[in-house]
């Protein structure tokens, strides 16, 4: 039988198969987005993570483990001293009965001695039950002394070996700091090449614009509105005329060099005419008669 409720079953139906194939998506998209925080929260706790901070931690707790079976060792004796006390106490009040019951026979009291005996016979109960739990304790109290022993070798070892690791790590750690401090891969001498590549590039950027002015008001590409800039005729004019200065200049001083080494060979010349004269005059002359 078909009806009205019928078909809203079977829309009911399909509206539950679109919600669950819509869920499924859902379902996956949290899944992807719980792994990637957990990959994320993973990679932060692992660069935040410091391996002498979690070889100290660990340490730290070894040594409240140590502490703790001390502490055990110390209870357990103490309740085997409590024991102890216990039965010497009723081995005291055993050997006080006994010698009642041997008085009470021996002043005729049977009853008495019975009722002593009796009483030691329940003290004796008492004492046998104490000697086992006596045993047991001590048992435990040497099982935990031989833990507590094996224990404080192993945090002694676990400590030489934490100082070993946490040395090598920091000398691993300085060296890797040196050798990127060296190769300027690290973060701070990344952060220096960067500003000294910038000053670099702003420098070269200055050199050029500068250069380039130069170049435009020497052309007379721009104006120079101070006038202290000289137009490229002047400057060609200046150029020529400081090589014709210079050129005048040395002209002088070769005819200056050259009018000084004649004047010394004329003086020379004129200083050997004289001597040759005083020499004529003082060789004497012989008339021919």
């Amino acid at each position: 039988m078909q009806g009205p409720y019928c078909g809203f079953c079977r829309e009911t139906g399909e509206l539950e198969s679109v919600r669950r194939g819509r869920a499924k998506p859902m379902s996956g998209v949290m899944k992807r987005m719980g792994m990637i925080f957990r990959a994320k929260a993973n990679k932060a706790l692992d660069r935040a993570e410091d391996p002498r901070e979690t070889l100290d931690y660990s340490y730290q707790k070894q040594l409240e483990l140590l502490q703790k079976v001390r502490r055990g060792v110390a209870d357990v004796a103490t309740s085997r001293k409590r024991l102890e006390l216990q039965l010497n106490q009723l081995q005291s009040q055993s050997s006080k009965l006994e010698d009642q019951g041997r008085k009470a026979l021996a002043l005729g009291r049977e009853d008495l001695a019975r009722e002593a005996l009796s009483r030691r016979a329940a003290l004796q109960q008492q004492v046998t039950d104490l000697e086992t739990q006596h045993s047991t304790l001590q048992g435990e109290e040497e099982k935990l002394t031989l833990a507590a022993q094996r224990l404080q070798a192993k945090v002694d070892a676990f400590r030489t070996k934490k100082e070993t690791i946490k040395a090598t790590y920091t000398a691993a750690q300085a060296q890797t700091r040196i050798g990127e401090a060296f190769s300027g891969i690290s973060e701070e001498m990344g952060d220096v090449g960067l500003a000294i590549q910038r000053a670099e590039d702003k420098t070269a950027q200055l050199q050029a614009r500068a250069g380039a002015i130069d170049e435009l008001l020497a052309s007379g590409a721009l104006d120079d509105p101070s006038g202290m800039h000289k137009d490229d005729i002047q400057a060609e004019l200046d150029r020529l005329s400081g090589g014709t200065d210079v050129e005048l200049e040395l002209q002088r001083m070769k005819a200056e060099l050259a009018g000084g080494t004649s004047g010394q060979q004329a003086i020379e010349g004129g200083q050997g005419s004289a001597q040759q004269q005083s020499q004529r005059q003082d060789t004497p002359r012989f008339d021919k008669q």
